[in-house]
């Protein structure tokens, strides 16, 4: 179990804690965390879990495939440290792992 703090746009916190082999979009769904809609699951096709990444976070996650930073290139206000929220496992390592949301999905 972590806890992953996800930042809505207007700056309203949800610090939940998720389970170990969950993805950061399935537990923000679980929540109904404002702004992640996940819309296609988590099968990486719609991008509607777009995140900003603390950039302290960046290093201790695993790199982007090449398809979902294809994918990337599809949504709104990408940066450097936007990850698609289904990609990212949950594990240990990530307690603490704080999220921002874009101010709006695909």
């Amino acid at each position: 179990m972590a806890i992953i703090t996800y930042i809505e746009f207007n700056g309203e916190e949800h610090a939940i804690a998720v389970p170990a082999g969950t993805s950061v979009m399935r537990g923000a769904v679980q929540n109904a965390v404002p702004g992640i809609i996940g819309e296609c699951g988590g099968v990486m096709s719609c991008g509607t879990c777009h995140v900003y990444v603390a950039p302290e976070w960046i290093p201790r996650l695993s790199e982007r495939s090449p398809a979902e930073a294809s994918l990337l290139e599809e949504v709104y206000d990408v940066q450097a440290n936007s990850r698609l929220s289904c990609q990212i496992t949950v594990n240990d390592e990530l307690n603490g792992l704080v999220v921002r949301l874009p101010e709006r999905q695909v």
